[in-house]
């Protein structure tokens, strides 16, 4: 079998832990059935020996899979990874989500999208990531129960993503530690009404509306201190025509949302002012991981 999973930005300003989309940028997974169990990677991560010998898809892998057959049996696993390593875009979210369904769909176990996503959220507790992963477009999502309530919103071909994703990375654990204990009144209601008012703004296509919903108070600024130039980027990106720029989940990528055909412009704009960056345009995923058999 082969599993695509999308990358993912999650927050999107004010939507802390709740919103958050899917993009057209995929890892993928190629699993066979070995005498000898093997690991093999390109791309992100092919260089880290610890992959091959701690690798977590491969552990959760195995765990729903042995926990589903009471058997634990070999395989060898082909990674070919695209989505960058703790830049903000989902890597762990796709580890989990397309381990998961992998498990299932080689245990001849039906592969419904809500039991992977409340699986999943057995390995990340906050749906913001995995429910895009899962559904693909636009998502919010609530935990209740220990279950994950989402809306999706498909997203059209004439909205773009172009992504500045630096050369350094960001730990979201890390990150969250520079987050206060305890937030103002004030904070608390601006990423309410913005979060509200962003999703509304989505899901009406009311695309012009997206920059004043995507006004966070919470997150965001704390986090992009630990990269001052992030605050060029946004500023840059709102000028030459982004309908909203916001960091993408922990950061350190910066996720810019475009007409398609402002996206050439604001791309090129972005890669002149930092050379030292990536920066791509990248469409949206509707669909969320999908499952090929080889």
């Amino acid at each position: 079998m082969k599993i695509f999973i999308p990358a993912t930005s999650a927050n999107l300003g004010p939507g802390f832990d709740a919103l958050g989309l899917a993009l057209s940028l995929y890892n993928s997974v190629t699993i066979t059935p070995s005498s000898i169990a093997s690991i093999a990677i390109k791309g992100e991560g092919a260089g880290r020996a610890k992959l091959k010998t701690n690798n977590p898809f491969v552990s959760i892998f195995h765990e729903v899979y042995t926990q589903m057959t009471q058997k634990r049996e070999n395989f060898r696993f082909e990674f070919q990874n695209n989505i960058p390593l703790s830049r903000g875009l989902g890597s762990s979210s796709a580890v989990i989500v397309g381990a998961i369904a992998s498990a299932f769909h080689l245990a001849g176990v039906r592969v419904e999208k809500e039991a992977v996503l409340n699986r999943a959220l057995e390995y990340e507790s906050h749906p913001d990531n995995i429910t895009p992963a899962v559904y693909g477009g636009f998502t919010v999502s609530v935990v209740k129960n220990g279950r994950v309530c989402t809306q999706k919103k498909a997203l059209p071909q004439t909205l773009k993503a172009v992504l500045v994703i630096p050369d350094r990375p960001m730990s979201t654990a890390k990150s969250r530690t520079q987050l206060p204990k305890h937030y103002a009144m004030k904070e608390c209601v601006n990423n309410l009404s913005h979060a509200a008012f962003l999703t509304a703004a989505f899901f009406n296509d009311r695309w012009d509306l997206l920059r004043l919903g995507a006004v966070d108070k919470m997150h965001e600024e704390r986090r992009m201190q630990q990269l001052p130039e992030l605050f060029a980027v946004r500023s840059l990106a709102l000028e030459t025509g982004a309908l909203m720029s916001t960091l993408s989940g922990s950061g350190s990528t910066f996720f810019n949302l475009v007409y398609q055909e402002d996206a050439q412009r604001v791309e090129d704009v972005l890669k002149k002012h930092f050379p030292d960056y990536f920066v791509g345009t990248f469409g949206f995923d509707n669909e969320g991981f999908r499952i090929e058999n080889s």
